[in-house]
């Protein structure tokens, strides 16, 4: 994407109303004001919140909002000449329960309270297979307590990955600190019983990713 194109889709990013780009310091300095009024201040309703995180393009997070529209979508990613799609789509499609956030995962904590949280999906993040990586990965134990934080006491998370290694590595973690596993999967388009907000809704690149014949896993869990 050339470098005209991203200036234009963050001119038009601020120009949105479902987009929130709040500083590092506003988040981290001072109490956010929509942390623990996102039902009440943006949504203006008292349904479920749940969270896409590394939403990309935001393709999930607006194909889930068109499919539950008594849920309240919330996708974020640093990245917001990508999710301009996302937010495009939805203000063009009159989509009102989908927002976007611009920032990184690890300031989580400080854009939602305790407990505000139902359900947190991560779809496709980056496996960061070396070691010198691992506290890079989004299912680390670090960001699980960050999540829990967040989360309510029967809040479920769900990861949906094309790399093994980040199948295997979260199911082993999860079994290795106690986590309660809802269920798991090897390959959701072969296997069946899958879910089927799993597998009714797919991102670009998943789609790339079945052509060439590779298995997409999934994990939905609770942590403990």
């Amino acid at each position: 994407m050339g470098s005209k194109n991203k200036l234009k889709r963050f001119k038009e990013n601020e120009t949105f109303k479902n987009v929130f780009e709040p500083t590092r310091e506003a988040l981290v300095d001072a109490e956010y004001e929509l942390k623990g009024n996102w039902r009440s201040s943006f949504f203006k309703n008292n349904n479920p919140l749940v969270l896409e995180l590394g939403c990309g393009k935001g393709e999930y997070s607006v194909a889930l909002a068109k499919k539950y529209p008594n849920k309240n979508f919330i996708g974020i990613d640093i990245k917001g000449a990508r999710f301009w799609r996302g937010a495009k789509t939805a203000i063009e499609e009159k989509i009102p329960n989908v927002a976007f956030i611009r920032t990184q995962i690890e300031l989580v904590e400080h854009v939602f309270a305790e407990n505000e949280v139902d359900e947190i999906w991560i779809t496709f993040p980056d496996p960061q297979i070396k070691y010198k990586r691992t506290k890079h990965r989004m299912t680390n134990s670090t960001f699980l307590k960050r999540y829990k934080n967040i989360l309510k006491a029967d809040g479920v998370m769900n990861l949906k990955t094309d790399s093994e290694f980040m199948h295997g590595y979260t199911l082993g973690l999860l079994h290795g600190e106690g986590h309660e596993v809802l269920y798991a999967n090897h390959n959701v388009y072969k296997q069946e019983g899958s879910p089927e907000e799993v597998t009714s809704i797919q991102t670009f690149y998943e789609s790339q990713y079945l052509k060439e014949d590779k298995a997409i896993t999934y994990i939905r869990f609770k942590i403990k």
